[in-house]
């Protein structure tokens, strides 16, 4: 079975391919078949891991005919090669280099660079480079090789201003080290690639992003990167999502990157394309209607495309059989037609979709790193509870992230570093801190300056109650007591969300893990529960900053009911003004909505993951006229702004302003 040629091969901005394995044993047929089966799906890009193992041989000689073939047939075929450098590994080593071992393994990575850099980058097909695949270990680097660099790096740290008023404390030392040391070879190794082909381009792609963030320094990558990138893999990625949620993960896993590159483009440099038998966390082989949501997504975030892992299957070692997009015997499976049949639409729209800007919803989901680092840190082991496991910081977040989903709005989720707190004047923005327990004193002022220039906060749980050493605030005289209006006397433990509940002017929020009993100052006491006050609203400034003293995003979570949780934030965050927010007329279990606008047009990407069809309705600024559909993969449809989607479907609806 071969696909019809394209007719609309374009050079764009935007690139979605499949990353081609290569390996010993393969024939110069068989690569060149690969190559035009990505011309043929209409993909324009591709990966190819540059295995030092499968290049040089005992004695140190260098043979690059068997990559050669393939860079050969992207030339061949128009697609365009990343590079992913892929010094000697283990044959078991499935993600390859992430830290040098020792001197001698550091050295060895230069001249590795010196062979392939060179070598490669004379080739027409050649686009950029890969330093590292998925930089992030989890844990801190043990390598003699980083205890060397540490003690280093250690001895030149200056003295902190802030010592926690003079308690005794963590220092989280490891962690900053960790953090640096990620940034440090990165931009070591585009330094190195850069002396053998100035200028070109540099990419990398994160992975596991929702338990390794706290590792990446993302405005510092922007320094040296041309572009960001990240592994979002279902088997791999997503332990804290179910599989009708994975579009979600995608989403966020999405905006997580989107903020991180700032002002440098990103693109998602590794989607799961098919079925994993042995390797990754949770066996599943992608549906192809899970392959068009995962694609929409990431477009519909501005990534400037997408590759999925991968094209072919390899043959050999953990993954032998696995990931692939092409059947075992070369033929295009049900996900690569139905990534076909996005490309397809996306051509058909390139003016748009080209450099098309996500709608802003004003809404900053903000995490700390310091409040991972604190949850990881305090661990002791004994029963599970919600709020106190590891993972209880992100899921607080990702609980709002799919909470406003479910009203169609596409919310930002930063890294405190990466928001813009200079600004004159913040009405109409609003930080989210959804039991960010750790807050470092250097945005102390900033949280409040926000506030005072117009913004509004929102913060539950334990937010704030450790500083960045670990050190509990609520006995330092509270530094955020003038943004809150309000003290907290202590914190009680009340177990997972149940029959407990704050009682908000009638709206139910559900108690998870803490109540607080607050004093207020000069707060309004919104809610109370056996006579303390619970939840406050103050006014400060020209902004509001609201205090839910329990876990009411993960207690949602928990309870897979976001209902409650979308009527407190319509109230307050102001969401009832449609008047410029693409929204659903009413908050849609199970559905998600991306939209994307450009100059006199807009598009809205929806997705149903429920388990039957619905009948909905959109809400969209004035300006816009009657949606068109562009895109649907289950015969939907759209009548004025009332659609019909099917179970597991994607929409794609245009608009076009009559202003």
């Amino acid at each position: 079975m071969r696909m019809q040629q394209p007719t609309n091969q374009q050079s764009t901005s935007l690139m979605i391919g499949a990353e081609v394995f290569i390996e010993p044993g393969q024939t110069p047929e068989e690569i060149d078949l690969w190559f035009r089966c990505l011309q043929e799906a209409g993909m324009s890009v591709t990966r190819i891991r540059l295995f030092e193992s499968y290049m040089r041989n005992a004695a140190g000689e260098w043979d690059f005919s068997l990559f050669d073939i393939a860079y050969r047939a992207a030339e061949k075929y128009n697609i365009k090669v990343w590079g992913n450098l892929f010094p000697a590994t283990a044959f078991t080593d499935l993600g390859g280099l992430k830290f040098p071992r020792d001197e001698e393994h550091f050295g060895s990575i230069a001249k590795y660079i010196v062979n392939v850099v060179p070598h490669f980058n004379k080739f027409e097909s050649h686009y950029g480079w890969v330093p590292v695949n998925e930089p992030g270990v989890g844990s801190f680097p043990t390598e003699a090789f980083a205890a060397g660099k540490y003690a280093k790096w250690k001895a030149l740290q200056a003295k902190v201003e802030y010592d926690s008023n003079g308690y005794d404390h963590f220092d989280f030392a490891d962690e900053r080290f960790h953090l640096y040391y990620n940034t440090w070879f990165l931009n070591w190794l585009t330094d190195e690639i850069h002396l053998y082909d100035k200028g070109s381009t540099i990419h990398v792609n994160n992975h596991a992003i929702f338990r390794n963030v706290a590792e990446y320094d993302f405005p510092a990558w922007r320094r040296f990167l041309t572009s960001l990138g990240g592994s979002a893999h279902a088997s791999w990625h997503f332990e804290y999502f179910k599989r009708p949620q994975y579009a979600l993960a995608v989403a966020a896993n999405c905006e997580i990157l989107r903020s991180g590159a700032g002002e440098i483009p990103w693109f998602m440099t590794e989607l799961q394309g098919g079925n994993n038998t042995y390797s990754g966390f949770t066996p599943l082989c992608p549906t192809s209607h899970e392959i068009a949501q995962w694609l929409w997504i990431a477009l519909a975030t501005e990534s400037k495309g997408a590759i999925f892992w991968c094209l072919n299957p390899r043959s050999s070692g953990i993954e032998a059989g696995e990931w692939a997009m092409l059947n075992y015997h070369n033929q295009p499976s049900d996900r690569l037609l139905a990534a076909k049949a996005v490309i397809d639409s996306v051509n058909t729209h390139l003016d748009f979709f080209e450099n098309a800007k996500v709608v802003e919803s004003g809404i900053n989901i903000i995490y700390t790193r310091e409040s991972l680092w604190v949850e990881k840190k305090l661990q002791m082991g004994g029963d599970s509870y919600p709020g106190r496991d590891v993972g209880s910081v992100m899921q607080s977040a990702i609980a709002y992230f799919e909470a406003l989903s479910e009203a169609g709005l596409q919310a930002n989720f930063k890294e405190i570093s990466e928001f813009d707190f200079t600004l004159d004047n913040y009405s109409g923005s609003s930080i989210i801190l959804a039991h960010q327990i750790a807050i470092p004193s250097r945005y102390w002022e900033k949280l409040k300056r926000f506030v005072q220039k117009g913004g509004t906060l929102l913060a539950d749980g334990l937010t704030a109650y450790y500083d960045e050493n670990a050190v509990a605030l609520t006995r330092l005289g509270f530094p955020l007591r003038k943004l809150f209006g309000a003290d907290v006397m202590e914190y009680k433990a009340i177990g997972q969300a149940g029959e407990k509940v704050i009682d908000i002017e009638d709206i139910c929020l559900p108690a998870c893990g803490w109540t607080a009993i607050l004093n207020s100052i000069t707060a309004q006491a919104i809610a109370t529960t056996d006579g303390h006050i619970t939840a406050t609203k103050n006014k400060y400034g020209n902004g509001t900053a609201w205090w839910l003293s329990t876990l009411a995003g993960l207690g949602s979570r928990l309870a897979n009911d976001y209902s409650s949780l979308n009527d407190f934030l319509k109230s307050s965050l102001r969401l009832d003004d449609s008047t410029q927010r693409f929204t659903f007329s009413k908050p849609q279990p199970g559905l998600l909505m991306r939209t994307l606008v450009k100059e006199n047009q807009a598009a809205a990407v929806i997705i149903n993951k429920t388990n039957d069809a619905k009948q909905i309705s959109l809400l969209t600024p004035s300006r816009y006229t009657a949606g068109k559909l562009i895109f649907a993969d289950k015969g939907g449809s759209i009548d004025s702004n009332d659609i019909k989607i099917g179970a597991e479907e994607t929409l794609v609806v245009h608009f076009l302003s009559v202003a």
